[in-house]
């Protein structure tokens, strides 16, 4: 059962928050049941640090790619190499690690950026940082007597 929600309650009350409500709109309306390969974490290392660990086990550096377009992370795989046919010399008793290919996007904050992308150990853990621009930073204003 798909849920749909409608936001034009606060959209009555509000002035400004146009983006925010679009971007509101499109995360709570995009479909549930996505897909759930290749299995992933994302982790809040602190106020301002996050990591995305993706489970690309069987996958070469050459065969993902990172991108960012319009304050959405792209992660993608794409299986160079076919899996093993059954005519193969290999014969495979239970064949449970995933050789296809994916798509998973994230929407990011506006001020979240991407810092890096690493394979460690199986895993693309890709690192994401708040960096708030230094006018948007609260600053302390003299007063004048």
């Amino acid at each position: 059962m798909t849920r749909t929600y409608d936001l034009i309650p606060i959209q009555k009350f509000s002035i400004g928050f146009d983006q925010l409500i679009d971007d509101m709109e499109r995360i709570l309306n995009t479909n549930q049941t996505s897909n759930t390969y290749p299995p992933y974490n994302i982790v809040k290392v602190s106020d301002d640090q996050f990591l995305i660990e993706i489970a690309v086990a069987g996958f070469t550096e050459d065969e993902l790619d990172v991108t960012v377009e319009n304050n959405q992370l792209i992660v993608s795989g794409d299986k160079a190499t076919e899996i093993p046919s059954e005519s193969s010399s290999r014969a495979y008793l239970y064949r449970g690690i995933g050789f296809r290919s994916f798509r998973k996007n994230f929407h990011l904050d506006r001020h979240i950026e991407v810092v890096s992308a690493d394979i460690e150990n199986g895993l693309l853990i890709i690192t994401l940082e708040r960096i708030i621009p230094d006018e948007l930073k609260a600053r302390k204003i003299k007063i004048k007597s």
